[in-house]
């Protein structure tokens, strides 16, 4: 897995759907020749872990994810879990060092009251103002069609009221193009646009290879490159022929 992820141009390898968490033992045999390979590792996780997971994931473990699908347990109780193992999860993600980040799927009449995102968001902040919040839209799907679909409106509200919470780094998604400036990273000192996005392609890239704010010379927290080169996801991605992992065929 490790070699195809290199020759395919990878810089990053995940761990995500089905819950990662359920398999840290193979995650872990991969993030270790990931890591000798050179690669970043990361989770994309319901962020549901035990201190002692997170203590085995730790060495092997850059970047995490966490969805954080509500700040009232009432509503955890009802997809089945309790918030308080996901927010101690988050709180010791951050202690640990790793790069964390936070989604919240928006859904009307379900977490989107400004209380809740209010205090959400509160909580956030007080680990640090640094932790990017991204708040995606809700579409009806599934077992879930009796509720209307995120607006554009909904999100906007949501990122003002991560802003007023003190958040330096949010952004709205789902929603290309409708969301105006929350798709891009601006800086926090001087508001200087650092990387203008449409979705997940990049558009402009001005971060210094110190990942500082060409403008005011502000540490911008984060991962960073020395220099951006490019991403497989400004196009359709097409594997190579000569991967191992996947099969091409011509007509």
């Amino acid at each position: 897995m490790v070699h195809d992820a290199v020759e395919q141009g990878a810089k990053v390898v995940v761990s995500t759907y089905n819950e990662p968490l359920i398999t840290s033992e193979w995650a872990v045999a991969v993030f270790k020749e990931a890591k000798a390979a050179g690669l970043l590792t990361g989770f994309v996780s319901n962020g549901n872990a035990t201190p002692q997971v997170l203590e085995y994931l730790g060495p092997w473990l850059d970047l995490y994810k966490v969805d954080l699908k509500s700040f009232d347990d009432r509503h955890y109780h009802e997809l089945g879990g309790r918030i308080g193992p996901i927010l101690d999860s988050i709180r010791r993600i951050h202690q640990m060092g790793l790069w964390l980040e936070v989604v919240t799927l928006l859904i009307p009449d379900f977490n989107d009251s400004a209380d809740e995102l209010r205090r959400l968001t509160e909580f956030l902040a007080g680990i640090s103002p640094d932790i990017p919040w991204h708040v995606t839209a809700f579409h009806a799907d599934y077992k879930m069609t009796d509720q209307r679909d995120t607006s554009p409106e909904d999100l906007l509200r949501a990122a003002e009221i991560g802003q007023q919470a003190g958040l330096r780094y949010i952004y709205a998604g789902n929603l290309p193009g409708r969301i105006g400036r929350w798709e891009d990273t601006r800086c926090p000192q001087c508001s200087e646009t650092l990387i203008s996005r449409y979705g997940y392609f990049i558009e402009d890239y001005r971060l210094t290879p110190e990942g500082r704010c060409p403008r005011c010379a502000c540490q911008i927290p984060g991962r960073w490159a020395n220099r951006f080169d490019g991403q497989i996801t400004d196009r359709p991605f097409r594997p190579h022929k000569r991967s191992r992992l996947f099969t091409i065929t011509g007509r």
